[in-house]
This record gives structure tokens, C-alpha cells and sequence, in this order.
């Protein structure tokens, strides 16, 4: 039976590769939580890999949180997901494992890169300043499994996905993202019988939002590609992959379907004196699509599954 471990098992995106892994069955999906093994310690991870005989890897493990705490912890953001990502690529090809997936970020690609953002777009601009630090540890493990196929000739793959949500994600109402910090306001507004809720900007950005089981759908489909067909539909010195749904919304219609799955039944106000951000932010996916894989859930659908088990799980959330 093949041994796969899913790094960062207990985040959104590794815990629905694990779900969908052990759905499959035929696989032992091997895990272990930040208590088990530091993945910040090079001795801890070569020794764990020395050990466990993996044969995949899905490296889902990284530290991440929204502007505010990137733009206060650049340091441990850059430190800790470089590190993360190094000795789990490095430990992983000393025990000889061939195959691994690489997860990473839209955040990789210039903050004025053309509309839809192309594989191709990678270290052609600037980066986006308040993740800068975040984006170019991604960037490095891109790198890192580009250099290691091209020197060792291993299996390293690489896809980047889009504003993702979902079960598991982060509800907290200062430090969470736009789905999840909606949901909630949303909720709590329609549980306290609210007249109106205020929205941020102008409502005209447009964003692209995936569910994150379709993201993990998408890691396990481009992980069991033949490497013939795989390598036809990149580059030699660019392995990676966009994951999205290649549709976007406004983010009106966003709030607007937010306000409809949490049956908030008060005015929505558009505050413009507040910044809307860049005007358009869509991931390219013909890549993906040309490798026969395509997203599943549309967004009210989606949203309605976060929403559900965010109702579920909502104790957890309190305070």
C-alpha cells in the first residue's frame, strides 16, 4: 500500500487532501501534528523521513495569515515557510521519495501582473508589498522543486491555487480572509436581526474564489498525472500549475450571495470612502483544464457547504 504524507494535515487545504486520500482508499496517509514533528527543525524532519518510508508527499504545510499579520511578522513568515519547505524537499529526496506536491500562492505573481495572471507571469514584477516576504518563500519552493528534478531527476510538482474556502478555514473576526469574515459578520448580523450591514469600498473589484475540496480535488489529480502528460502542459523551468475556477465575481455579488446563504434580511451599505484594493485578481487555468480537471462547486453552492460547517463548528469561534 502507498505510504503518502500530507504535510500540514490540521489546515484547510492538507485536511481536505486527507479526507479525500483516505475516500479513495489503497493509500496509507501518514500525518503528524506540529507537537509530533517540528517541521522548522532540519534533524527532526530528516529523521522523520529516514523512518517513515514515504513514497508521496503533499506539502501543504506553511504558515499564513491576512495583511495585518504579514505586515507584522515578515520575519517569521519568510523564516518559518522557507524552512518548512527546505527540509521537507531536501529530507524527502535523501530518503528517496519521487514524487511530491508542492502547494503555494497567487500571491507568487507580480502585483500588477495582466489579467488573467498566466504561469508565465512568475518573476516578471514587483511583488505585492504586504505579503512580499510570504511570496517569495512560495517562490523558493517552487524553485527548490524545479532545481531538484532538473538536478536529481525526481518527480517535484508545484500548483498554485486562488483565494481559497471552505471546512476548516479561519473564522476568526479580525484575522481571518473576505469569505470567512463575511460569513461571519453576516451570520451574526441576521442572529441579532441587524437593519443593515456595511460593506467595505465600492463593491466593483473582481475576485476568483475556489472551494477548497475542489483544491484538493485538483492537488490529488495533478499529483496521479503521468509525468508524459504533465510535462507536456509545462516547461522545463516552469513547473508549476494555476488551480482556480478561471470565473470571477464582483465583490457585490460576493456579499450579495453571502447575505442571501446566511438569510440576512436587513440593507447592505457600501462604505466607498473605504480602499477596494486591485481592481481584478483571476488565475489563467487553461493549463489545468488542458489536463482534464475542472472545479465543481460554483459559489453559492460553495458557500452554503462553508456556511454549513461553520454552523457546525461555530462554538469554537466564540470570543
Amino acid at each position: 500500500m502507498k505510504k503518502v504524507f500530507v504535510a500540514g494535515h490540521r489546515g484547510m487545504v492538507g485536511s481536505a487532501i486527507v479526507r479525500q486520500l483516505q475516500s479513495q482508499g489503497a493509500v496509507e496517509v501518514i500525518t503528524r501534528s506540529r507537537s509530533e514533528l517540528d517541521l522548522t527543525n532540519q534533524q527532526s524532519v530528516a529523521d522523520f523521513f529516514a523512518k517513515a518510508k514515504i513514497d508521496e508527499v503533499y506539502l501543504a504545510a506553511a504558515k499564513v495569515g491576512g495583511i495585518h499579520a504579514n505586515n507584522t511578522y515578515p520575519a517569521d513568515f519568510i523564516y518559518e515557510n522557507l524552512m518548512i519547505e527546505c527540509n521537507i524537499i531536501n529530507s524527502a529526496f535523501n530518503a528517496g521519495v519521487t514524487k511530491l506536491l508542492f502547494l503555494g500562492s497567487s500571491c507568487i505573481y507580480p502585483k500588477l501582473a495582466p489579467q488573467p495572471m498566466q504561469e508565465t507571469a512568475l518573476l516578471t514584477g514587483m511583488l505585492e508589498e504586504t505579503n512580499e516576504p510570504y511570496a517569495i518563500a512560495k517562490i523558493a519552493g517552487i524553485k527548490l522543486c524545479e532545481s531538484y528534478n532538473r538536478q536529481h531527476g525526481v518527480d517535484y510538482r508545484s500548483v498554485m491555487p486562488t483565494n481559497l474556502y471552505g471546512p476548516h478555514d479561519n473564522f476568526h473576526p479580525e484575522n481571518s480572509h473576505v469569505i470567512p469574515a463575511l460569513l461571519r459578520r453576516f451570520h451574526e448580523a441576521a442572529q441579532r436581526g441587524d437593519s443593515e450591514v456595511v460593506a467595505w469600498g465600492s463593491g466593483k473589484p473582481m475576485r476568483e474564489f475556489l472551494h477548497v475540496d475542489d483544491m484538493a480535488a485538483a492537488s490529488i489529480h495533478v499529483m496521479e498525472l503521468d509525468k508524459g502528460s504533465y510535462e507536456a502542459n509545462t516547461e522545463p523551468m516552469l513547473s508549476h500549475i494555476n488551480v482556480g475556477t478561471g470565473v470571477d465575481c464582483t465583490i457585490r455579488e460576493l456579499v450579495e450571495t453571502v447575505a442571501k446563504v446566511t438569510q440576512f434580511k436587513g440593507k447592505i451599505i457600501w462604505d466607498s470612502s473605504k480602499p477596494d484594493g486591485a481592481p481584478r485578481k483571476l488565475m489563467n487555468v487553461d493549463r489545468l483544464a488542458a489536463l482534464g480537471w475542472q472545479y465543481s462547486y460554483d459559489l453559492e453552492a460553495g458557500l452554503q457547504d462553508a456556511y454549513q460547517w461553520f454552523l457546525a463548528n461555530q462554538d469554537s469561534f466564540r470570543g
